[in-house]
């Protein structure tokens, strides 16, 4: 599976992460990449977090690899949004996870097949990973087929979960 972050994204819906990216960006950049090293040792997912860089970055993409983590800086006039769509349409003939909470984002990737978690899901899923538990996303990943639904006597299809929502629940218990 591939993990595809929206940097500043997963960053300024995180409590945690937030206060550190006020002082600097590049605290915030860096706090992020160590709250992502246990996961990504530990589930060895591809991960490649995606940073906006186009009002101030330089004339071409700029790649770097830490903690065996990818980290994209978009080109100056490029969204990260924009990299990220690319990566999504391109895909690497895996599964793609793309996290982040901006609907434009999430709707495309839909659109192309990925998968989508928003910010707030994911950094759930880690914070999780980190302290041993499970790491089912809360309500989507649990278990809501024929067993929740205790105390009514009605049967058939409007009790089971559709083809899409048992794929993407499939998807996240990957995570």
């Amino acid at each position: 599976m591939h993990i595809v972050i929206d940097g500043y994204n997963l960053i300024r819906q995180s409590d945690q992460l937030r206060s550190l990216d006020r002082r600097s960006l590049e605290e915030g950049r860096n706090a992020l990449i160590r709250f992502l090293t246990p996961y990504k040792k530990g589930r060895r997912h591809a991960i490649t977090v995606v940073f906006d860089a186009w009002d101030g970055g330089g004339p071409l993409e700029e790649r770097d690899r830490q903690a065996g983590i990818d980290v994209i800086y978009s080109r100056r006039g490029k969204k990260a949004d924009d990299v990220i769509k690319e990566m999504v349409s391109k895909g690497r003939g895996e599964e793609t996870l793309v996290v982040t909470s901006d609907r434009d984002v999430a709707d495309y990737a839909v659109r192309r097949g990925a998968t989508v978690v928003s910010s707030p899901e994911f950094e759930e899923v880690v914070t999780r990973f980190h302290a041993g538990e499970p790491t089912a996303v809360s309500g989507e990943a649990a278990d809501t087929d024929e067993r929740s639904w205790k105390g009514t006597k009605k049967k058939g299809p409007s009790r089971r979960l559709s083809r899409s929502a048992k794929d993407f629940r499939n998807r996240l218990k990957k995570l």
